[in-house]
């Protein structure tokens, strides 16, 4: 079966009023190929409403249990197509995002997620080279070597030291995945935790390496600055790094590790909201 645009939906996951929301949206519509666009909030206003209105684009409430995972898993949820890109709102996407993603599903027989390379938005710079991204380029350097795509063992020895994927930059293709994808007690590693869970399953990861086809927006107005604050990344992280380690080398990982949590403002990419 070959999927169209038709087959895939940009869910912009929105949260209060967000500055950037409106420039996240027009980023989707400038799309070479045009998809579905829909909203998903658990924090409704007249700000939200008035954007998606502008846009043409609907609006779905989540009036459930909230929190980080539970949003996400209510935005994946009112998708009615097969693919879905859970689009933050306060990152841009490169015009040929969908196209590629779309190609390259196409090409697999069994695919679970496209993910791609990504760069940083700070203020209104772009930034394509830092510690930080040089050093999720290295984590994912098996995964660009197609053999390596069905790879259980490849991919989860890429998570083993970090959470390499940048959330915002994947495409999931549901029919191969579980109907919940994100564990609602985590906050900073949802994504991390679900990646983790997707790299047991049978079936293709498929990174696109050749540009970034995304910015992910880097500023201080997140739930991680929060979430850092009162230590919780740490015990998720520490929790993650003994899904792939015994717990003195967790604990040896962890050490470095947590030192990214001081560059939230500068360095990180652990940005949700």
């Amino acid at each position: 079966m070959s999927y169209t645009s038709a087959d895939h939906t940009f869910v912009v996951c929105a949260y209060k009023e967000s500055r950037y929301l409106e420039d996240c949206i027009k980023s989707l519509d400038a799309q070479t190929v045009k998809s579905n666009i829909i909203i998903t909030t658990a924090t409704p206003c007249d700000f939200i409403d008035r954007i998606a209105e502008q846009h043409g684009v609907p609006v779905y409430v989540n009036g459930g249990e909230k929190g980080l995972g539970m949003d996400w898993n209510f935005g994946y949820s009112c998708a009615k197509t097969p693919i879905v890109t859970l689009a933050h709102q306060d990152d841009i996407y490169q015009p040929e995002y969908c196209k590629k993603a779309l190609l390259y599903i196409n090409k697999s027989k069994h695919p679970l997620i496209f993910f791609t390379d990504y760069s940083e938005l700070r203020d209104k710079n772009v930034v394509h080279d830092n510690k930080l991204l040089r050093i999720k380029r290295f984590l994912l350097l098996p995964m660009r070597v197609g053999a390596f795509k069905k790879s259980r063992w490849v991919r989860r020895r890429a998570l083993s030291f970090g959470c390499p994927i940048c959330c915002p930059s994947v495409t999931f293709f549901s029919p191969n995945l579980p109907k919940v994808i994100f564990d609602k007690k985590y906050l900073s590693d949802a994504d991390w935790q679900a990646w983790e869970k997707f790299a047991k399953l049978k079936g293709d990861f498929l990174y696109y390496f050749s540009k970034p086809l995304m910015y992910h927006r880097v500023h201080e107005d997140s739930t991680t600055s929060s979430i850092i604050g009162n230590n919780q990344r740490t015990g998720e992280d520490f929790e993650m790094y003994c899904k792939f380690w015994p717990r003195f080398i967790a604990k040896m990982l962890i050490k470095p590790y947590s030192q990214s949590q001081k560059s939230n403002n500068t360095d990180s990419d652990y940005k949700h909201r």
